[in-house]
């Protein structure tokens, strides 16, 4: 309290009731008015931040009229994602960087190709990572078909990662920074042990596995690869590899020899120079240098502006090939984990194919007479046995009234490969990780962090022999880990049987190449596991096929989320520290979570180990 309130207070007293009464009637009149001020700030802040709102929405629904010689800009920074639902209005608010999602990257560039007043697309390479290598493949072919359309691409970038520098090679020309970078060394796959972690905790996993090759449990039973694993990983490291460095190769003609060597030779902390010697760019050139490359292709000016479009702006371009007609194609997203029903709060993680909501969104396309075919656009490693049959089922119901086609992304195994296997036709990248034909059963053991780690003690009484089973105070009885893997062998059997049903062979025909072995989709065609190569256009046109229709449109589910739910979404505190958690703690992000989650997860799992780790 300062000198001059002081005084007025002591003035006030000394003078008596009259002053007092005077003070109190000026300090309340004071308060209201601040009251009053700061209500009528609020008012007018909250309109403010409705229209902001309401004009960003509008602008999301306006159809973009695109001007005559504009450049498509691909800024390819940040995380790509299945689907764009992340960069939702309470983001953009909030000026976070979000997610690109694969579906508008691709139809924009889909997009520009069709547009005659888009030229070209100028690819700024940053930091850039995706979920796979089929997800960039995707996005690489889009690109070499761009081109066929006579049109050009331009790419820049300080520093190349490999993933995409395998997409910027895809361009009619590579530029380089002169004191940039390019990271080309192959791939490797880091499986995380935590078996020793657990132990640290007095918890050790029970596990119950059928296949030779279904080495998901191997992460908490063992310090390190097995021999099939290794095998397996082998393969289908080698595969992708292979599949990347002819693509490259096709592109840059570079022999695919060359390739490996350069990658053996840690180029990556090559002299920039050499890349030019090597032919991996066309050019050392700086930011406002590769401007002006620009603009000569434009035939623009020095001074003259460069008219770009993101690929936001896209999205409000029609499409001009996707006719306006009741013929519809749904395409419905599935990835994540499979669970049977969406874990909230402090457990929730990431996106999720929640078995009780695609069963009902499925029945209703099913009863949908608009819809004449579906697409599953299937991104999962798998989950959860149980929902994954439920989801098959669904499927089987679907394909009596219309046909189904699968398009596989980055992964699509185990039980991801589950709800693939009824569809009438699958299509997957050859990259795509699929096939893991195999479950497993796990179950925490506790007594050890309960016993040994905190002192606690446990009694029983039981009415029964079994009454006590479950509990995870003690380990499994030998005879209880008996009834267990007669329970596994039988979901085993049924998963088996399933997918010979749908690819149309014998269970002994399936047993040859399951094992819970995983393929690359370029091995998995070659074994009957896959009909087609190719990306979701691909499976898009086998569906009009199916479907015997000559002209379609294209519809996305599920919907995207409403304004309401995209609030209530981000205003959950636990969001923030999912991503510091995902940013943090870079590849031990998802062992993190799985621990997090351990005993929320389904005990009879059909999935790949829980995180491939490919680098």
């Amino acid at each position: 309290m300062n000198y001059l309130a002081v005084t007025s207070i002591i003035y006030i007293f000394a003078n008596g009731k009259p002053q007092l009464d005077t003070f109190m009637k000026q300090f309340f009149k004071y308060v209201f008015a601040s009251f009053v001020g700061t209500l009528l700030f609020s008012i007018i802040m909250g309109c403010f931040a409705f229209i902001t709102i309401i004009g960003m929405i509008a602008s999301t629904q306006t159809t973009n009229e695109i001007k005559d010689n504009s450049v498509l800009v691909l800024n390819l920074s940040g995380q790509l994602t299945e689907r764009s639902e992340d960069n939702n209005i309470i983001s953009q608010l909030q000026g976070k960087i979000g997610t690109i999602g694969l579906d508008n990257l691709l139809s924009a560039i889909d997009k520009a190709k069709n547009n005659k007043n888009i030229k070209g697309i100028y690819i700024e390479a940053g930091a850039f990572t995706a979920d796979s290598y089929a997800s960039l493949q995707a996005v690489r072919n889009a690109l070499v078909d761009f081109k066929k359309s006579g049109k050009w691409i331009i790419t820049y970038a300080d520093i190349y990662t490999q993933g995409t520098y395998y997409l910027s090679s895809s361009a009619n020309k590579v530029y380089l920074n002169p004191q940039g970078q390019i990271d080309w060394h192959g791939l490797s796959s880091q499986p995380v042990f935590v078996k020793d972690l657990l132990k640290k905790f007095g918890v050790k996993m029970q596990v119950m596995k059928v296949g030779t090759y279904k080495s998901a449990t191997e992460m908490f039973t063992g310090d390190k690869m097995s021999d099939a694993n290794r095998e397996q990983t082998s393969a289908y490291l080698n595969s992708i590899w292979g599949t990347i460095t002819k693509d490259v190769s096709a592109t840059r003609h570079i022999s695919v020899s060359s390739l490996n060597a350069y990658a053996d030779s840690m180029i990556t902390f090559a002299a920039p120079t050499d890349y030019l010697k090597y032919k991996l760019v066309d050019g050392l050139l700086y930011t406002d240098q590769v401007k002006t490359v620009v603009k000569k292709q434009l035939g623009l000016d020095k001074d003259d502006d460069i008219n770009q479009v993101s690929i936001d702006d896209m999205q409000g371009v029609e499409d001009e090939e996707n006719d306006n007609s009741d013929n519809q194609i749904a395409v419905y997203y599935a990835y994540g984990d499979i669970v049977d029903g969406a874990a909230g709060g402090l457990f929730a993680q990431g996106h999720t194919i929640d078995a009780q909501v695609v069963c009902k969104d499925l029945e209703k396309l099913a009863n949908d007479k608009d819809v004449k075919a579906v697409v599953l656009r299937v991104n999962s490693g798998g989950g959860s046995a149980y929902a994954s049959e439920q989801i098959w089922h669904q499927i089987m119901e679907l394909k009596k009234q219309k046909p189904v086609v699968v398009s596989m992304g980055g992964m699509a195994a185990s039980g991801a490969y589950y709800i693939s296997a009824p569809s009438n036709w699958i299509v997957a990248e050859p990259t795509t990780l699929t096939g893991s034909i195999g479950i497993f059963g796990m179950f925490p053991d506790f007594s050890g962090l309960l016993t040994e780690k905190l002192g606690i003690k446990f009694d029983e009484v039981k009415t029964n022999k079994f009454s006590g089973f479950g509990t995870q105070s003690r380990p499994f009885s030998e005879e209880e880990m008996a009834y267990l893997n007669q329970y596994i062998n039988r979901g085993y059997k049924l998963f088996r049987h399933r997918v010979a049903e749908g690819r149309k062979k014998t269970d002994n025909q399936i047993e040859k190449i399951a094992q819970g072995h995983v393929y690359s989709g370029q091995d998995a065609m070659k074994i009957g596991l896959v009909d087609q190569l190719g990306g979701l256009d691909v499976a898009i046109t086998k569906a009009a096929q199916l479907a015997k229709l000559s002209n379609h449109s294209i519809a996305s589910y599920p919907a995207p989320k409403s304004m309401f739910e995209q609030i209530i979404q981000e205003s959950t505190p636990n969001n923030y520290l999912e991503e510091q958690l995902r940013a943090n703690l870079g590849d031990l992000y998802e062992p993190f979570t799985l621990l997090k989650t351990l005993n929320h997860q389904s005990a009879i799992q059909a999935r790949l180990p829980y995180y491939p780790n490919i680098h």
